[in-house]
């Protein structure tokens, strides 16, 4: 009886279907030994450093000097400095604030999202893109501090942050802008922790190849006793994914956090239900653009062609375009809901952004962000590196074009038409900006000339070469 039960008719039809069997996608190519991987990243922090670096360094650091002089300028004089006024209290502080903490996001949703979704093409580009959110987050947070005007009132008598005082003044709870001191916060803290426990075994293979009793010693306090144990991999795992899932939300609620700013006003233009998912789309869409405008050029001079394959560049283009697709659905979404809640002053607005003042600066948005990316529908197009990087760059700048819109159009054009003007920046609006730039471009340098640039011990994992049954 257990005899007849246990051999199953097959059925007939199984005979006439041929599977087709789809070859996985790898992510390493030319099949590199795990030896070749080690001797490909620990080379760039091991050899002689490059006349090319230190241009780029002197450079970055010359620039990162215009972000410190205007803050210092601001603190002397005053925020009046920023081409603040009425109606536009609101400028490019708070304009590039929002714009870094989006270029931060893609670091932490690869790290995180990918991590917990098993998406093992994420583990060439992770590590650069979680130094990239910890750099951005430092340029981001200078800008809440001295929009204040007086920075002292950041800590004393408690504006952001709550220490008590003998005044007995407290934050307000009820303000979004406190709002971000936390979430930011908090953000910044998980993004470090989750770059450092990934570093840990790769730190530890660098102080093994170190050739100085110094590098010896400074990665070695670094790699915290690393030793490759079961032990130490059980505990690295185990941590590794309380923290994916533990940043997992942050990725959503940090600006989501960062669009209350608008969207619990009565401003129009900005008092919207939209704005959180809007605003995340948007922080993706920038952070994979600058993921690719940094790490394309670094992959054609480390020759990194083999660990940043073209599937790579296939995962993150499309994100870009589905991303990028959602922005422009948004867009669209606001004009729509504008019109059917027939409230004038929002129609208003939205036309005032199209038609208006600063049209120039929204059909730069709309070119950027909505047009741009569909490029990428075309394989053509994302197999050539040049346009990739070139799209990439459109990106980034349509962005930074849809935070300026969204804070200037709105605040320019309020409630009372006696009191509607028109924003420029001034010099220090523009050189504080562009120091930011100068100040991310130090870190990211002095990161790819001491640290790992890739995780090693995860691109091994996800070679066939790691797989026990493989010949």
């Amino acid at each position: 009886m257990a005899s007849s039960h246990s051999q199953e008719v097959r059925p007939a039809i199984l005979d006439e279907v041929n599977p087709v069997d789809i070859p996985r996608p790898v992510c390493v190519d030319n099949d590199r030994s795990f030896n070749w991987i080690t001797e490909k990243v620990c080379g760039i922090i091991e050899e002689k450093t490059p006349t090319w670096w230190w241009v780029c360094f002197i450079i970055a650091c010359a620039t990162a000097s215009f972000t410190f002089i205007g803050l210092a300028y601001l603190t002397m004089t005053g925020v009046g400095v920023w081409g603040l006024a009425n109606p536009v209290n609101w400028g490019w502080a708070i304009v590039n604030f929002v714009f870094w903490i989006g270029i931060g996001h893609a670091g932490t949703l690869i790290s995180a999202i990918l991590c917990l979704l098993r998406q093992k093409w994420r583990t060439s580009i992770n590590r650069a893109a979680e130094a990239m959110t910890i750099f951005a987050v430092v340029c981001a947070g200078l800008f809440p501090v001295f929009h204040v005007g007086r920075v002292w009132f950041a800590l004393y008598p408690g504006y952001l942050f709550p220490f008590p005082n003998a005044n007995g003044i407290w934050p307000n709870f009820r303000s979004a802008l406190l709002w971000d001191v936390f979430a930011v916060s908090t953000y910044g803290t998980v993004s470090v922790l989750f770059w450092y426990i990934g570093l840990i075994p790769d730190f530890a293979t660098v102080r093994d190849r170190a050739k100085t009793k110094f590098r010896k010693i400074a990665y070695g306090i670094v790699a915290m006793g690393w030793r490759g144990s079961n032990r130490h991999w059980s505990n690295y795992e185990m941590l590794y994914l309380l923290l994916a899932g533990l940043s997992t939300p942050l990725v959503l609620s940090v600006h989501t956090i960062v669009s209350f700013d608008f969207a619990i006003s009565l401003v129009p233009g900005w008092h919207t239900t939209i704005f959180p998912p809007y605003f995340v789309a948007g922080a993706i869409f920038s952070g994979f653009g600058m993921v690719i405008t940094l790490m394309l050029p670094l992959r054609a001079i480390y020759g990194m062609q083999d660990l940043i394959t073209q599937y790579h560049i296939d995962c993150m283009t499309k994100i870009i375009l589905a991303t990028g697709t959602m922005v422009g659905y948004a867009y669209g979404m606001e004009f729509f809901i504008a019109a059917y809640g027939a409230n004038e002053f929002e129609i208003f607005a939205f036309v005032n952004r199209a038609f208006g003042n600063y049209a120039w600066a929204y059909w730069i948005m709309i070119s950027c962000n909505v047009i741009s990316p569909q490029f990428f529908w075309f394989k053509k197009i994302r197999e050539n590196t040049t346009l990739v990087w070139v799209i990439s760059l459109f990106v980034n700048v349509g962005m930074w074009f849809e935070r300026f819109v969204i804070t200037v159009t709105s605040l320019s054009r309020d409630f009372l038409p006696s009191s509607w003007g028109y924003y420029s920046p001034t010099v220090v609006d523009i050189f504080t900006y562009l120091g930011t730039f100068g100040l991310f471009s130090v870190l990211f340098l002095l990161f790819l000339r001491f640290v790992p640039l890739m995780a090693m011990a995860e691109i091994k994992a996800v070679t066939p070469k790691a797989d026990p049954h493989h010949h």
